[in-house]
């Protein structure tokens, strides 16, 4: 079985490592610059748990060298995504199925999705709906990530909590391939159930990285500092409220309320979330995947966000003051 990570930064990385350490499938990986020259010198290093483990995928910085795979694990951020599809294609062969591993919205959410506003393409995470044709959406099985890694050093992977990525189809369906890559996911000592519905499952992800993401951006603070804060925390639990609304007209009930989905963000303590990693180290910030994709669903759907659109302008404008905006998007 063959599988490629496109991506082999923090959350890719990681996914190489376990896998290429199970041994039950031929991995490669996709990179570039220094992360690539490092992982080629010394091999790709994941440390997680107080071990050490040192690995040897197949690595390249040229997809076409690597041809079609069975699975593809596309962990690169939203926002590179649409330069990266191209090479992506590269790897597909008749059945490569297409895991993409990447927090927020994503561009294949209403394929499958039943009601009115079903093959629509979200032009904050899908510009010119050029990703659909590309990539498309019936090669997909849903991934939600929920492991926090870093690239500590070029080459270098630190895990520091949990192993768990959840997987579905579109459909809902038990599908072969997708209780295929669970087990070998499971085999690599990870947690990967196949879930019936997805998008409840990235809803409840969601939730948290359309709130606590910007809200610890624009205040340059922690995740457990925010929570603590009551006004900051009105703020987010706002934001949840006003999403939930969102959700519920889509056709998803979430499966806990959002006092629950606070406490479980605040069990985590004291941690930056990635979008204030990436604004602290000048890197693009994931904003129209975590939340503009939301605002432009709730002006689809006709349900106020006031809350969530203000929240959006000013961690845009931040983004743009600090160099740190990816290339403009249609507007959401």
């Amino acid at each position: 079985m063959k599988v490629c990570v496109f991506g082999a930064g923090a959350i890719g990385g990681y996914i190489a490592a376990r896998l290429s350490s199970a041994g039950d499938a031929e991995v490669s990986c996709v990179a570039r610059g220094p992360h690539l020259a490092a992982m080629k010198a010394n091999g790709l290093t994941l440390r997680s748990g107080g071990e050490t483990l040192v690995t040897h995928p197949r690595l390249t910085d040229d997809a076409r060298e690597l041809g079609p795979q069975d699975f593809v694990v596309i962990a690169v951020k939203a926002h590179s995504l649409p330069a990266a599809a191209p090479s992506i294609q590269s790897l597909l062969g008749a059945h490569t199925a297409l895991v993409p591993a990447i927090n927020g919205v994503p561009w294949w959410y209403f394929y499958k999705s039943g009601g009115p506003w079903e093959n629509t393409r979200l032009q904050s995470v899908d510009p010119g709906g050029k990703l659909w044709d590309l990539l498309p959406p019936s090669r997909v099985i849903g991934c939600i990530v929920y492991p926090a890694t870093d690239v500590v050093t070029p080459g270098v992977i630190e895990h520091t909590y949990s192993n768990r990525f959840d997987l579905g189809e579109p459909d809902g369906s038990k599908s072969e391939r997708a209780q295929r890559f669970s087990q070998l996911m499971i085999g690599a000592g990870l947690r990967a159930p196949v879930r019936a519905r997805i998008r409840e499952n990235l809803w409840v992800k969601l939730w948290g990285n359309l709130s606590f993401n910007m809200i610890c951006a624009l205040t340059r603070s922690p995740l457990d500092a925010v929570i603590a804060n009551p006004e900051t925390r009105a703020v987010a639990r706002t934001m949840m409220l006003e999403a939930q609304g969102i959700a519920e007209k889509l056709g998803v009930t979430l499966p806990l309320d959002v006092d629950a989905r606070i406490a479980g963000a605040a069990e985590v303590g004291s941690h930056k979330p990635s979008t204030l990693v990436d604004l602290e180290r000048g890197r693009p910030m994931e904003i129209d995947a975590l939340l503009g994709a939301v605002v432009e669903m709730a002006h689809l759907t006709s349900v106020p966000a006031p809350t969530c659109e203000s929240v959006l302008a000013l961690v845009r404008q931040l983004a743009r003051a600090a160099g740190c905006y990816p290339e403009p998007r249609a507007k959401a």
